[in-house]
């Protein structure tokens, strides 16, 4: 596609608006700000023309984060995370997209943002270098910097580096944020597939103090005997 602007996705994107998904959407956006508004339009149909934009520049992307539709900016780090994934992508680029999402994550506001591009955006580009803006992420009074700490996390699983989601988690394990308490559990279960023990070791320590929806996210994949002793320890 040769026209890759953030006008022209708009009007991509408006071309498939619905009336009445507008509702359904809204609940997607649970605790963004009060000014999103929303179009309208499955996240499916949303993904597909972000892949269509995928060589769009950053000062484009830039533009939809601006935009106050929530789809428009579900738009913006879809785009920024399909260009992460990339084979070939240079260095350079690899890290203008990760300044791009750390510069404007007050437009990254929304667990689903996070959740699309934090992997692969943040994570990736984090690999081989140091950790620090992750933890000082976990420590941010921005709920949605305290998601992206231990999202961002799910690269380093992937490539079998579990340390820093279990570093993170202890930070945030008793977060007072449901959305930061779904996402620990998580991603510790996500680390725990990878090595049982560590898991076990975390929730040793921390199943009587936890929240119980972080705990039941966590022992999710265990058989049911485990999950029975993880849940005694929270009831004692």
């Amino acid at each position: 596609m040769s026209n890759l602007t953030a006008k022209s996705f708009i009007d991509e994107l408006q071309l498939h608006q619905n009336e009445a998904d507008k509702e359904k959407m809204k609940k997607f956006f649970k605790g963004s700000d009060k000014n999103t508004a929303c179009l309208g339009l499955n996240m499916r149909t949303v993904f597909q023309i972000a892949k269509q934009f995928t060589d769009m520049p950053l000062t484009e992307i830039e533009q939809l984060l601006e935009n106050d539709y929530y789809e428009v900016r579900m738009g913006a780090v879809s785009i920024m995370d399909f260009q992460a994934k990339k084979k070939k992508l240079t260095d350079e680029h690899r890290q203008a997209l990760y300044d791009l999402y750390i510069q404007r994550h007050d437009r990254i506001n929304n667990w689903d943002f996070v959740d699309r591009a934090a992997p692969s955006v943040v994570g990736t580009y984090l690999l081989d270098k140091p950790k620090d803006k992750l933890y000082e992420m976990a420590h941010s009074l921005n709920i949605w910097e305290r998601r992206t700490a231990i999202v961002s996390t799910f690269s380093f699983i992937k490539n079998g580096h579990l340390e820093d989601t279990f570093s993170i988690a202890e930070i945030l394990v008793n977060d007072k944020e449901e959305l930061i308490n779904k996402a620990v559990g998580s991603f510790i279960r996500e680390a725990g597939k990878r090595d049982e023990e560590k898991l076990k070791s975390f929730l040793n320590k921390h199943a009587r103090t936890m929240p119980r929806i972080t705990l039941r996210y966590a022992i999710e994949k265990f058989d049911k005997s485990t999950r029975d002793y993880y849940l005694s320890l929270k009831n004692n």
